[in-house]
C-alpha cells in the first residue's frame, strides 16, 4: 500500500472513519522520499532492533520493518491500531503496542523483544512532546546506540547547537552529557497531512558515555543547568543566587578563579566549563 499517495491516505481515512488529532500532534508524512532516509540514517539494518514512537498509518514503520531485524512501535492513539493492522499486514517483523511512550518501560520492551540485537530509536515525534521523549530515552540511559528523530526545525537546531554558543540551552547541555547531536536534513512542511505551520528537521543523536558523573554531581549539575538557563537574560551568578540560596559574590568568586567573567551569561560556558563550576559550587554547599 502506497502511504505517500495522497488519494490512496484519503481512502484509508474514509473507510476507517479517522480524523487526526491536534492533541495529539498528528501530521503524518506523506513525502516519499523522507521515510526511507530515516530508515537509513537511523541505523535500520539487520543488526538492529528498532522502537518507533508514534507510528501514523505506518509510513515509517514499513520503511523499518524492511531494514531492520525487528520494529517495535508504541502507538497511543488506539484508533490508529486497525489501519495499521490493514497498512503494515505484509510485515511479520513488526510489534504495536498501544499504549503512551512516557508510561512505557523501555526496560523490559528492550530485554523482552531484542534479545541479542542493538537498539535504536527512530520516531516522527510530535511537537508538543520533543523534549520529554528525548529525555526520557536519554535520563532513563536504556541500552540504544541512537536516537533518530523529526522534530520541529527550531527545536532541532537547538538541539544540535554547540555548548557555550546563543543557540544552546538546558537541552542543549543535556543532549551533549549523553551523546552527540548531529542535523541529518530539512523536511518542509508539505512533506505532511495536514500540513503543519513550521518546517521541520531530521537529527540524530548517537549515544555515548562522554562525562560519566556520580549520581549526586550530576544531579546537582543539571540543578544549576536549569537554574541558570531559566533565566538566561540575566548573568550565571546572578540565575543561580536568586534559585539556589548561594551567594552571589562567592559565584563570582568561583567564575573569576576559572578565568571567567564575573558578568558571563550560562550560554557562554562551555560543558567543561559548566560542570567544573558545578563541582566547585558542590564543594561550597
Amino acid at each position: 500500500m502506497n502511504l505517500t499517495n495522497i488519494s490512496t491516505v484519503k481512502d484509508l481515512l474514509n473507510r476507517h472513519g479517522f480524523s487526526f488529532s491536534k492533541g495529539l500532534g498528528q501530521n503524518f508524512l506523506i513525502n516519499p522520499s523522507v521515510c526511507p532516509k530515516i530508515a537509513e540514517m537511523g541505523n535500520a539494518n539487520q543488526d538492529f532492533g528498532i522502537i518507533e514512537i508514534g507510528t501514523g498509518f505506518g509510513t515509517l514503520t514499513a520503511e523499518l520493518a524492511r531494514r531492520a531485524k525487528k520494529v517495535v512501535a508504541i502507538e497511543i492513539d488506539s484508533r490508529l491500531i486497525p489501519v495499521l493492522d490493514e497498512t503494515l499486514a505484509e510485515f511479520d517483523n513488526i510489534k504495536i503496542i498501544n499504549q503512551d511512550f512516557m508510561e512505557t518501560d523501555l526496560n523490559k520492551i528492550i530485554s523482552e523483544e531484542f534479545s541479542g540485537m542493538k537498539v535504536a530509536v527512530c520516531a516522527n515525534l510530535p511537537y508538543y512532546i520533543t523534549s520529554p521523549v528525548i529525555m526520557k530515552l536519554l535520563e532513563s540511559r536504556v541500552p540504544v546506540e541512537s536516537i533518530t528523530v523529526m522534530v520541529q526545525k527550531e527545536a532541532g537546531q537547538r538541539l544540535c547547537a554547540e555548548v557555550g554558543t546563543r543557540e544552546s540551552g538546558a537541552i542543549t547541555v543535556a543532549v551533549n552529557y549523553y551523546g552527540t547531536a548531529k542535523m541529518l536534513f530539512n523536511v518542509s512542511r508539505g512533506s505532511f497531512m495536514p500540513a503543519p505551520n513550521v518546517d521541520s528537521c531530521v537529527i540524530r543523536i548517537d549515544v555515548n558515555k562522554n562525562y560519566l558523573l556520580e549520581k549526586n554531581a550530576e544531579d546537582f549539575f543539571f540543578k544549576i543547568v536549569k537554574c541558570g538557563f531559566a533565566q538566561r537574560r540575566k548573568t550565571i551568578a546572578k540565575s543561580i543566587s536568586s534559585q539556589m540560596n548561594i551567594e552571589k559574590s562567592e559565584i563570582q568568586n568561583i567564575l573569576k578563579n576559572m578565568s571567567l567573567s564575573e558578568t558571563a551569561r550560562t550560554e557562554q560556558l562551555n560543558m567543561n566549563q559548566l560542570i567544573q563550576l558545578s563541582e566547585n559550587l558542590r564543594n561550597i554547599i
